[in-house]
């Protein structure tokens, strides 16, 4: 694939950096400048852009050849203190020093790296001093690696006597992560696709190999991967290059010479058969093994660095994968031999070499052959007959959407960027020709043009590739108890062989961590911002508020979009049954799915893929700042699309909006059974949040049917509807009288694109609803009966580690005590829990959270090892305020976080939903600025005032979700056990 580059070098570059090339990308409204480091050898890829969110990363090529995760804690570790910073958590010290608008770290399994976002150039600078030294000058004390790793304690302080445990945060953070089926099963599939490389091991680490890594070979991985030979440079914003590169130099490289050793992914060698393999997966022993078996088939492909071959699997994957239409994934939704489709379908791009895996969840146990036979049988008749072009068609629309759309909701918008380039730049690619995807495209229209191209894919890439694995991972109900086994006879073992100097080496050791994990570090050793740095005033969006020819509300907002145009139907809800209530979040969850007018939802799944990103629906149930106990409640359907196509795809919002189908009751089974799934399936990776929504359940109208909607009491209730076989006539009835119901409601539209075509985007609106049937003028809002109670209850799933959470009821978002609370918040997660839960505790987080809508300030732990004593610890972090005297940087750090968090960055289109939606439920941009000065004038004072009367032990509400093996726990707490 040629490539073309502006050669012209930047105006001003750094004498110890050599500037390669530079190459423009319209689309992506930026120039990418490309500079290796005279001495080291390191690479730098400069995304520039006149935005002024300006973001950072270094990424380091890791790779392990075991699974005791010596990346992964070596990420943790590495962020515990450095030369120039010689405090043990400047990581987490910073992000409460700090205006950033993103800050993390991560490792992956080839790279581990360390990103960075701020909108202030003093921030910024910050920051990127102390990444630097952590970097490349990170202290590695041991007492880190014991607490982030692992370590070796007894289970009573002091008592040689008492069981010897293992402890830390990684460690745990694992064990909670393997207690995922979707996790387990990526890493047994990986483990056989890569027998030999570095993809074959966890880089995450297995609980069961962790504590085979020693503190000394955490320092030889450090001192030869973390260098600047084998680093990438990436950065995006309004800082000129060569001002970066002059702080790269002065901070560390000028400090290094250039490393002989050239860390590289190797590839794998390859199978010359097919193979089967079987192994099993933990389930809790109260769910029952029966039809919870996965099937997955997985190809290892061709190398991600080579372009042609990437985005050609990109689009077969899209074409076999994207949609329900399209037709390996219609095989496998539509299949009988399983629940839905494997959360695992789909190409896996990032790795060396690429893979390609399909499949199913919730088999039997013998479906095996039957779901190998289906994929193989399905490609093989594509092979023969070839695909629909309007299926190859739509999946180069969607190439070309995602490339221009300027994103940034989740994550900055130059990061994302960053990420998608960064696994090329890791293996030594070109990252440039994956931002740049015109001459992709403009490649693959002609290859796509050619007979039998498509069909040629199939054979190449899977039919003919013998490197292929069949997984089957069953479900095990004894496999968690033999592992806790296991690891408890391990610990006997090792214990039977400690002498008496051993034994007080282990309680030395926890008592020197104890120590210091108690110790107060100076703060001032690290820079930071102050409150003089905050911007005083919330951006201004603006809006238009225009009509259409029917006199229906329509807002518009004029944003640079980069060709793109946002739409969104708003409806108010109306007064619903309350039988239609229960069903509305499945009403919205599976609406977009189905059949229009006469299309089945077969067509209607190209239709979308072909005009527009695809539709969404959700309804939105807020209360109001005024009052917990009231309610504003709307549903939301949206879109977007590539200018050309908008006229289409307001077509396809009006009919799905009137016309949707509900007499696919087949479809309906298979999504809803897909989501339950799904949903079964996320049990272990939002496990706080769930906790959290369990605890405030019954503190408003709102926080109840949170938990009913997307809470654990949701997916209970949709597993046990799905059980029955005659559900879904009575709930296409309930679809059907809900659907009666919204198009008879007041609705509005929120149109947002760029100024330029404001005429025409709003015209091609006009004249698509310029019939639409008249709004009923009786309409009654949905309203909530009021609610105000307390529960305490931990439900019981397969975990290793607990999640836990309590509520204390507060105030509202409108009242004055409302932003005292959220600086409260951020003051007990600074200065007491991230301590006493994550260092001294174990647990991968915890937090706390003043909530409007339920009125609570919530405590919560994430994959934690404890329970009773976390929530002791909920409560002790209130006693530690009101009984101790604190500084007023406390607050101050606290302050900042809440103000960091108004100020997150979004995109242009992302910036007119947030104010339009603030404006909607009374958010508006004057009671958020009375919010933002309520802030930053908040005392210590105010801290005790508040924590003194909201903050009382017997008004709290209780909600953990763990596992079965926590019951007697839970008794001896008084909670109620549920099972999910």
């Amino acid at each position: 694939m040629s490539q073309t580059s502006s050669q012209q070098m930047p105006s001003q570059t750094h004498p110890s950096f050599q500037w390669l090339r530079s190459h423009a990308i319209p689309s992506l409204q930026l120039e990418v400048q490309e500079f290796e480091h005279i001495k080291t050898g390191a690479r730098h890829y400069h995304l520039a852009s006149d935005n002024p969110e300006n973001v950072f990363m270094v990424a380091l090529r890791t790779l392990p050849m075991d699974s005791t995760g010596v990346a992964h804690i070596l990420e943790h570790t590495a962020l515990c203190g450095s030369e120039k910073y010689p405090v043990r958590d400047p990581f987490f010290m910073m992000i409460r020093r700090s205006l950033n608008t993103f800050m993390n770290a991560f490792t992956s399994s080839d790279c581990t790296a360390y990103p960075f976002a701020s909108k202030n150039r003093k921030d910024f600078n910050n920051l990127l001093q102390v990444y630097m030294d952590a970097v490349f000058f990170s202290n590695l004390d041991e007492l880190d690696f014991a607490q982030e790793g692992h370590r070796l304690a007894f289970a009573e302080d002091g008592n040689p006597e008492s069981d010897l445990q293992y402890k830390g945060v990684v460690f745990n953070e694992m064990k909670g992560a393997m207690s995922s089926a979707t996790a387990r099963l990526w890493q047994t599939v990986t483990s056989y696709l890569f027998p030999t490389s570095t993809y074959h091991y966890n880089s995450g680490g297995e609980p069961t190999h962790i504590p085979d890594l020693s503190y000394a070979q955490l320092k030889r991985f450090y001192e030869t991967h973390y260098h600047p030979s084998n680093a990438i440079f990436m950065t995006y914003g309004d800082i000129p290059a060569h001002e970066l590169q002059e702080q790269f130099e002065d901070l560390a490289l000028k400090r290094f010479e250039r490393l002989s050793i050239k860390f590289a992914a190797t590839d794998e060698k390859r199978y010359l058969a097919p193979i089967r393999v079987q192994e099993s997966y933990a389930v809790d022993a109260e769910e029952g093994t029966s039809d919870k078996t996965h099937v997955v088939t997985a190809w290892l492909l061709g190398k991600s660095t080579n372009l042609i071959e990437l985005f050609r699997a990109q689009l077969l994957s899209s074409v076999l994968l994207d949609n329900s239409a399209s037709p390996l994934m219609s095989a496998l939704e539509t299949s009988e031999l399983g629940q839905s489709p494997s959360p695992l379908c789909g190409l896996e791009d990032s790795n060396r070499e690429m893979s390609f895996i399909c499949g199913l969840e919730g088999c039997s146990e013998d479906a095996t052959r039957d779901v190998e036979s289906l994929i193989v049988e399905t490609l093989e008749r594509l092979a023969e007959t070839g695909v629909d072009s309007e299926q190859v068609d739509a999946a180069l629309h969607q190439l070309e959407l995602h490339q221009r759309e300027i994103s940034g909701d989740s994550w900055p918008y130059g990061l994302q960027l960053m990420m998608s380039a960064l696994s090329t730049a890791v293996h030594r690619g070109d990252p440039i020709q994956v931002l740049d995807i015109e001459i992709a495209l403009t490649r693959l229209r002609e290859d796509v043009a050619q007979p039998g191209f498509i069909q040629g894919l199939i054979k190449q890439l899977l039919l003919n590739n013998p490197h292929r694995v069949t997984l089957t991972l069953t479900p095990d109900a004894g496999l968690a108890q033999r592992e806790i086994d296991a690891e408890t006879a391990r610990l006997q073992a090792i214990k039977e062989q400690l002498d008496d100097d051993e034994k007080k080496a282990i309680i030395e050791l926890n008592r020197r961590l104890a120590e210091r994990q108690a110790q107060q570090d100076d703060p001032g050793i690290l820079p930071k911002v102050g409150l003089e740095d905050v911007p005083p005033e919330l951006p201004v969006i603006e809006s238009r508020q225009l009509k259409t020819a029917q006199g229906t509300p329509l807002t518009w907002y004029a944003q640079g979009t980069n060709g793109l145009a946002y739409q969104q139907i708003v409806v108010d809800l109306p007064e619903l049954e309350p039988e239609l209530l229960d069903v509305l979040p499945l009403y919205t969850s599976i609406y977009t799915e189905l059949g229009v007018g006469s299309r089945d939802y077969s067509s209607v799944q190209t239709w979308q893929a072909s005009v527009s990103g695809g539709l969404n629906c959700y309804a939105s149930i807020r209360s109001t700042l005024e009052s917990e106990q009231k309610s504003k409640a709307i549903l939301v359907l949206s879109s977007k699309s590539l200018l050309d196509r908008h006229a289409d795809m307001t077509t396809l919002l009006y009919e799905t909006f009137f016309n949707a189908r509900f007499d696919e009751t087949r479809r309906i089974q298979e999504l809803l059974s897909q989501i339950s799934a799904r949903q079964q399936s996320s049990v272990t990776g939002r496990g706080h949040s769930l906790a959290v929504s369990l605890a405030a359940s019954r503190m408003s109208p709102t926080a109840e049917l949170n938990h009913r909607f997307t809470g654990l009491a949701a997916i209970r209730n949709l597993k046990e509807m799905i059980k029955s076989d005659s559900y879904v006539d009575d709930l296409t009835e309930k679809f059907r009288r809900i659907q009666q119901h919204l198009t008879a409601a007041p609705r509005r539209f929120l149109l947002i694109g760029e100024e330029a075509h404001q005429q025409t985007l709003v015209q091609q609106l006009d004249q698509c609803w310029r019939d639409a049937p008249p709004v009923e003028s009786s309409h009654k809002p949905l309203m909530l009966p009021e609610l105000r109670d307390s529960t305490s209850e931990l439900w019981t799933t397969n975990s290793q580690v607990n999640f836990c959470a309590k509520a204390y009821p507060t105030v509202p978002g409108g009242h004055p005590d409302h932003p005292v609370l959220c600086v409260l918040a951020g003051v007990l997660r600074n200065a007491y829990l991230h301590r006493a839960i994550r260092e001294q505790g174990g647990a991968y987080g915890a937090g706390a959270e003043q909530d409007s809508g339920s009125a609570s300030f919530r405590f919560f732990s994430y994959r934690d090892p404890r329970l009773a004593d976390t929530l002791t610890d909920f409560d002790q972090s209130v006693s530690w305020l009101l009984d101790e005297t604190h500084q007023h940087q406390l607050v101050e750090e606290a302050i900042l976080g809440v103000i960091s968090g108004m100020d997150r960055s979004t995109s242009p289109a992302g910036a007119a939903k947030q104010d339009y939606y603030n404006n909607e439920f009374g958010r508006t941009r004057e009671t958020r600025m009375a919010f933002r000065k309520a802030v930053l004038a908040v005392t210590m004072e105010d801290l005790v005032r508040v924590a003194r009367r909201y903050l009382k032990p017997g008004n709290a509400s209780t909600g953990v979700v763990s596992s079965s093996s926590q019951r007697k726990v839970a008794e001896q707490l008084g909670l109620t056990i549920k099972t999910l």
